[in-house]
């Protein structure tokens, strides 16, 4: 079996922060990430919010530059994903593809996963104009109507992407109001293109090969209607990625890891940071410090235990 001192699931900020601060301190480490390194910056067209930047990145963009800076270092690298976490004593370990590897400290940065709205034939046409990404799929929907679902934050930004592309979009929220950022919301009301569907929630999507429309259900009158829309893009939330943790874990009553300030999981040497982590604040920039605060805390940690 491989040992390595450090193991990082997940190639997002969180994780390449960690991976940065633990080679730079000369921690052997492997890093296993089953897409491409960036995570969820790889489906965002644009970061208006990340320190250094005024004029706003492209998430492909800054996820280059972080991957560019971490690789310059040697370290292992496995493009899979974990099985298993399995706690022990003195040390750890992680199962992909049936191989066993041993660490004694882990930083899990593995993230989450859009939440869907289980509405009727939502996974049978995924794909066919269901859609969890503006960016990947956007173009497909050029002078086209669509409908977005959702209205925090990640409802609104790729809203304002997708008017770019579209002849009509409807924003459609449970609410009597969004729920993202005032200067969101501002742009959105002000884009003559996106028109807003407030106490209103998708009851079904309309269509037998392909997305034909949505019906939506008035949250005030409770009368159901159907918007004709080419494709629908569902921005309702995240689920974290949780298969594989330890029945020890201590997770929150809606499955992501409690920790410390410091990263600190209630199982020794065992760490969390970013997205998967319990907390209010999900970005960019909060989940590359949390990588920091992780990596130096298992550091000093493995230090420790080697005195």
């Amino acid at each position: 079996m491989k040992s390595y001192d450090a193991i990082v699931i997940g190639g997002g900020p969180a994780g390449m922060a960690a991976a940065l601060y633990l080679v730079r301190a000369g921690v052997k480490i492997l890093v296993v990430e089953k897409l491409a390194p960036g995570g969820q910056m790889l489906l965002t067209e644009e970061l208006e919010n990340y320190p250094g930047f005024p004029g706003g990145i492209k998430g492909y963009e800054l996820a280059d530059y972080m991957a560019e800076h971490v690789q310059q270092y040697p370290f292992d690298k496995i493009y899979d994903e974990v099985r298993e976490i399995i706690p022990g004593k003195d040390s750890h370990e992680i199962v992909v593809d049936g191989v066993h590897f041993k660490a004694r400290a882990i930083i899990i940065a593995t993230g989450v996963v859009f939440r869907k709205l289980k509405v009727p034939n939502e996974e049978k046409l995924l794909g066919r104009g269901v859609s969890y990404c503006a960016l990947c799929d956007g173009n497909f929907y050029k002078n086209k109507v669509v409908a977005v679902v959702g209205g925090g934050n990640s409802a609104l930004e790729e809203s304002l992407y997708l008017a770019r592309l579209v002849k009509k979009l409807y924003l459609i929220h449970r609410r009597d109001e969004f729920r993202g950022l005032k200067c969101y919301q501002d742009k959105c009301n002000a884009d003559p293109t996106i028109v807003p569907v407030l106490n209103s929630v998708v009851s079904r999507i309309v269509g037998d090969n392909e997305v034909v429309g949505i019906e939506v259900k008035d949250a005030v009158t409770n009368e159901y209607s159907v918007l004709d829309v080419d494709g629908v893009f569902i921005f309702v939330g995240f689920n974290p990625l949780s298969t594989f943790f330890p029945v020890e874990l201590q997770l929150d009553h809606s499955g992501f890891i409690k920790t410390t300030c410091e990263m600190e999981t209630n199982i020794p040497g065992i760490y969390a940071a970013g997205d998967i982590r319990s907390k209010n604040c999900r970005q960019v920039v909060t989940a590359v410090g949390d990588g920091a605060t992780a990596a130096t805390a298992a550091f000093a940690y493995l230090e420790h235990n080697d005195a």
